[in-house]
C-alpha cells in the first residue's frame, strides 16, 4: 500500500511546518508498520510530492501519479506502485485540483489542512475525507466571536481563493445573523503586485472598524504583514483564521506591534508520542539521495553541502537539531501535525477493515488477507466506516460529508513575563452542542495591546441608551444608525432596540421612555380647585334656598306668602334644594352607583321642579282668568296631582332607563392618549336625552304660559318673574348641548354641574329673590290691600 503526501514550500525556499507534515506521515507510517495489531503483515509505504502551495504543481504531482511515473522526492514502495489513498494537500484550492483528477479514479483523499465548506459537497467529492473541521462552522464561531464582544462593524481581508472566498462568504452571513456588520471585503493573492496589496492595506487603514478578520493561508498572511509593517498598520483588533492563528514563525517581535492580541480559533492541541525524538534524528544521512533532506539541512544550519564563493559555511552533517528552535522542532503546538497523524491511521484502519485483518477464522492468527486488486470504491467505503481512539484518548470518525466533529480552541495572543508573544487558550466552541452552549468563555476579558489590558471598540454607531430605538440611515449598512427618541406611549427598555414597544392600553411611557407607568387616572375630584369651587357654589345654593324656606315659614301667615301659593312654593324651594346637592353627585370617582344616581337625580328633581313652576304658572293664569276671587286659585288637591302627576312621568322615564342599560363607569382611553378618562357612559343616549328631553317640555310650557301672563294686572306679577327664570334657563340649557358634546374628559362633567347650578340659581333668584326682597326689606308692601289693590280695580 503506497499514501502520497502532497506538501508546499513557499518558492525557492522550504516551508518547515510543512516538513514537519511529511515527517510526521512517516512517523505515523513506521508506527503502523511496526504494529502488530494494525495490518499485522502489510507494510505501508508512501511517495511525498511537493505542491509549493500551487495548482499549476498539484496537477503536476497527481498526472505523474496518475501515469505511474516515479518522480516522487523519495519513496520505499516495493511490488505493485499504485496508490491507494492520498494524504493532502495543505490548501483547498490545491486539494480541490487533485480532487478533479483523482476524482475520476475514486481514489480517496484524506486532507488534513483544507477546510473549504464546498468540499464537504458529498455529489462534487464523493472520495474526499478530511480530520480538519470545514469552515463552515469556522466562520460561524467567528461570528459568535464578534458578536460576544459587542463588535458589530468590523472589516476583513481574505485570500482570493476557494479557502479565503468560500470561508468568508459563509462569515458574512453568519455576521449578518449576528447583527454583525462588514465595513469591507478585500482580497488578495500571493500573486498579487506590490501596488494592490498596497492598496488592499491603506484600505484597512482608512477604514472606521478597529476590528479586522482575517481569513487568511499563511503565504497572504506573510504578504500582507509585510505591507502593514511598512505602512505602520496598528491599532486594530485581529480576529484570524486557523490557518495562521498560531503560526510560530508569525509570533516574533518584528510582528507583535501587529498582531499581539490577536484572537482566533483553531484546533484544539495535543501530543504525539514519539514524534520529537523522531524529528530531532531527521539527518541527511537517512537517505544520502533524498534532495529534500540536504535542503531542509541546508535551511535550518544556514550552510551549504557544496563549497560556496560566498562564504557560506559548509554542512557536516553532524549538525543537531536539538540546539534548532524553529517550526519544525516545536512540537509544543501539535495541531495540524496531529491531523496528519490522524489522516495516516483512518487511512491504514480503513486497509485493516477491507482486508479482514484477524478475520480468518484462527484466534492465533491475526494476518490479513490479501488481494491483488482493491477498488477505489470500497476504500471509500470502508474510510467512511472508520471509528477508533488514538492512543491519546482521541476518537476519529467521519460524517456523512467525510468531515470530523467540528470542535476547536479560542487562542488568544498575549506576552509572557519574559516579553514574547504566547499562544492562551481562553475559550473554545464545539458545534456537537446545543446551540446556546457551543461558546464558552473563560472568565475575563481577552485582549491584549501593547501588553495591557483593553477591550477595543468597533461599531458604526454608537449604542443607542434606554427610550431610543436604531433609525437606519439611506445606504448604510444595518450597523450604521441614528437614534430616534421613542414617540409619547412607547418605550425601550434596553440598549439599542431596533424598535420601540407600545405600552398596553392604560398605561404610559414614563419621562425617559424607559418604562411603562399606569396613566394617571382623571376624574372630576372633590380635592381639585375646580371641584371644589363647585362644591361650594352648590351648597352655597341649597344653603340659600333652605333659608328662603325658613323666611318664607316664618313669614307664611302674610298675604304675600299666602298669594304665592305656600304650599306649591314650599315644595319648589325643597326641589331647588335637590337641584343644587344632585350637583355634588357628579363630583367624585365614578362608581355603578354613583353613575345610575347622578342623571337619575338630576332628570327627577328638575322635573319636580318643572312640575312645581308650571303648577305655579297655571294658577296665576287662572287666577287672573276669573272674575270671582273664590274661583282665583286652583284646588290644592288638584295642584299636587299635577305635581305628583308630572314628575311620576319622569320616574318612569328613569326606571326604565336603568332597567334597559343603565349608565356605567368607564375608562375612556380614546379621548387623551396620556390619561385615562373615569367617566361615566349613558348606557342609553336615548334614555339621557329623553330625561333631558322631557325636562326641555315641562320648561317650554312654563315658559308659554308665563310669557302669556307676563301682563298681567297686579302689584306683584309673578308671571313676568317666572318669564325672566325660564329664559335663563332655556338659554342656559340650550347652550349646554354643544359645550356638553364638545367639552373634554372632566370638562363634560363640569360643564353639566355649571348648567345645574347655572339654571338652578337662575330659578331661585328670579322667582324668591323679589319676593325676599318684599318680606325683609320693604314689609310695609306686604299687606292684602296692596296685593288686592290691583285686582279690584278692574
Amino acid at each position: 500500500v503506497c499514501l502520497l503526501k502532497c506538501y508546499f514550500s513557499q518558492l525557492f525556499r522550504i516551508n518547515f511546518s510543512e516538513f514537519r507534515f511529511a515527517q510526521t506521515m512517516i512517523f505515523a507510517i513506521e508506527e503502523i508498520n511496526n504494529s502488530s495489531s494494525l495490518l499485522p503483515n502489510i507494510s505501508v509505504g508512501y511517495k511525498v510530492f511537493d505542491t509549493c502551495g500551487s495548482t499549476l504543481h498539484s496537477t503536476r504531482a497527481v498526472m505523474g501519479l496518475m501515469n505511474g511515473q516515479d518522480s516522487a522526492l523519495g519513496g520505499t514502495c516495493s511490488g505493485q506502485s499504485s496508490v491507494h489513498v492520498i494524504i493532502g494537500a495543505s490548501e483547498s484550492s490545491s486539494t480541490i485540483v487533485l480532487l478533479q483528477l483523482s476524482g475520476i479514479f475514486q481514489i480517496p483523499v484524506v486532507s488534513h489542512f483544507a477546510t473549504c465548506a464546498c468540499l464537504s459537497n458529498r455529489k462534487e467529492y464523493p472520495s474526499f475525507f478530511r480530520t480538519i473541521p470545514s469552515d463552515y462552522y469556522q466562520s460561524r464561531a467567528l461570528a459568535k466571536l464578534v458578536k460576544h464582544f459587542g463588535w458589530t462593524w468590523v472589516g476583513a481581508v481574505r485570500s482570493d481563493n476557494d479557502y479565503g472566498n468560500n470561508g468568508m462568504a459563509t462569515f458574512i452571513a453568519a455576521a449578518s445573523q449576528e447583527g454583525v456588520c462588514v465595513e469591507y471585503s478585500e482580497a488578495i493573492s500571493r500573486t498579487d503586485s506590490d501596488e494592490e496589496v498596497a492598496r488592499v492595506v491603506r484600505v484597512i487603514r482608512s477604514g472606521s472598524a478597529r476590528v479586522l478578520i482575517a481569513f487568511l493561508a499563511q503565504s497572504e498572511m506573510n504578504i500582507l504583514l509585510e505591507e502593514a509593517l511598512k505602512q505602520n498598520l496598528v491599532g486594530l483588533q485581529w480576529v484570524g483564521s486557523e490557518s495562521w492563528i498560531t503560526a510560530g514563525h508569525l509570533a516574533n517581535k518584528r510582528y507583535a506591534g501587529i498582531l499581539m492580541g490577536a484572537l482566533g480559533f483553531t484546533i484544539r492541541k495535543t501530543k504525539i508520542k514519539g514524534l520529537q525524538e523522531f524529528l530531532l534524528k531527521v539527518n541527511p544521512s537517512q537517505d544520502p539521495g533524498n534532495n529534500l533532506l540536504k535542503e531542509f539541512w541546508e535551511s535550518t544550519f544556514d550552510c551549504s553541502f557544496q563549497s560556496s564563493l560566498s562564504g557560506q559555511s559548509q554542512c557536516s552533517g553532524s549538525e543537531s537539531l536539538r540546539d534548532v528552535n524553529n517550526s519544525f522542532t516545536d512540537v509544543l503546538e501539535l495541531r495540524i501535525s496531529n491531523n496528519v497523524y490522524k489522516a495516516v491511521y483512518a487511512a491504514a484502519h480503513a486497509m485493516h477493515n477491507l482486508l479482514k485483518c484477524g478475520k480468518n477464522g484462527k484466534s492465533s492468527d491475526h494476518s490479513c488477507i490479501w488481494r491483488n486488486y482493491l477498488h477505489p470504491n470500497q476504500i471509500v467505503k470502508h474510510l467512511q466506516d472508520v471509528n477508533f481512539t488514538l492512543q491519546s484518548g482521541e476518537k476519529v470518525y467521519f460524517d456523512e460529508n467525510g468531515d470530523p466533529a467540528a470542535a476547536y480552541e479560542l487562542v488568544n495572543w498575549q506576552t509572557n513575563q519574559a516579553g514574547d508573544a504566547v499562544f492562551v487558550t481562553v475559550g473554545s466552541y464545539d458545534a456537537s452542542l446545543p446551540n446556546g452552549r457551543q461558546f464558552t468563555m473563560q472568565g475575563i476579558n481577552i485582549t491584549w495591546v501593547n501588553g495591557s489590558l483593553k477591550r477595543p471598540l468597533s461599531v458604526c454607531s454608537e449604542s443607542c441608551p434606554t427610550g431610543f430605538r436604531q433609525a437606519m440611515i439611506k445606504g448604510k449598512p444595518i450597523c450604521c444608525f441614528s437614534c430616534i427618541a421613542c414617540a409619547a406611549g412607547e418605550i425601550s427598555n434596553s440598549s439599542n432596540s431596533a424598535e420601540c414597544s407600545r405600552c398596553a392600553l392604560e398605561f404610559w411611557s414614563n419621562e425617559n421612555h424607559s418604562q411603562c407607568i399606569p396613566k394617571v387616572i382623571e376624574f372630576l375630584s372633590f380635592g381639585e380647585t375646580m371641584g371644589a369651587l363647585l362644591t361650594a357654589f352648590s351648597l352655597l345654593g341649597a344653603s340659600l334656598t333652605l333659608a328662603v324656606s325658613c323666611v318664607f315659614f316664618r313669614f307664611r301667615h302674610t298675604p304675600l306668602v299666602k298669594a304665592s301659593n305656600s304650599e306649591l312654593s314650599f315644595l319648589l324651594l325643597f326641589s331647588l334644594t335637590l337641584c343644587f346637592l344632585c350637583a355634588l353627585t357628579f363630583i367624585g370617582q365614578p362608581t355603578e352607583w354613583s353613575c345610575m344616581l347622578r342623571h337619575t337625580a338630576f332628570g327627577i328633581t328638575f322635573a319636580l321642579c318643572m312640575s312645581c313652576i308650571l303648577a305655579k304658572t297655571i294658577v296665576v293664569v287662572r287666577a287672573f282668568k276669573t272674575t270671582k276671587p273664590t274661583n282665583a286659585q286652583c284646588s290644592a288637591p288638584l295642584q299636587r296631582t299635577s305635581v305628583f302627576s308630572c314628575t311620576l312621568l319622569q320616574v318612569l322615564v328613569c326606571v326604565l332607563w336603568l332597567t334597559i342599560a343603565p349608565p356605567f363607569p368607564y375608562k375612556n382611553t380614546a379621548h387623551a392618549t396620556e390619561r385615562i378618562i373615569l367617566e361615566c357612559d349613558l348606557g342609553s343616549p336615548v334614555g339621557f336625552w329623553a330625561v333631558l328631553g322631557y325636562i326641555g317640555l315641562l320648561a317650554s310650557l312654563c315658559f308659554v304660559l308665563a310669557f302669556l301672563a307676563r301682563k298681567l294686572p297686579d302689584n306683584f306679577n309673578e308671571a313676568k318673574f317666572i318669564t325672566f327664570s325660564m329664559l335663563i334657563f332655556c338659554a342656559v340649557w340650550i347652550t349646554f348641548i354643544p359645550a356638553y358634546v364638545s367639552s373634554p374628559g372632566k370638562f363634560t362633567v363640569a360643564v353639566e354641574i355649571f348648567a345645574i347650578l347655572a339654571s338652578t340659581f337662575g330659578l331661585f333668584f328670579c322667582i324668591f329673590a323679589p319676593k325676599c326682597y318684599i318680606l325683609l326689606v320693604k314689609p310695609e308692601r306686604n299687606t292684602k290691600k296692596l296685593m288686592m289693590e290691583r285686582n279690584l280695580s278692574n
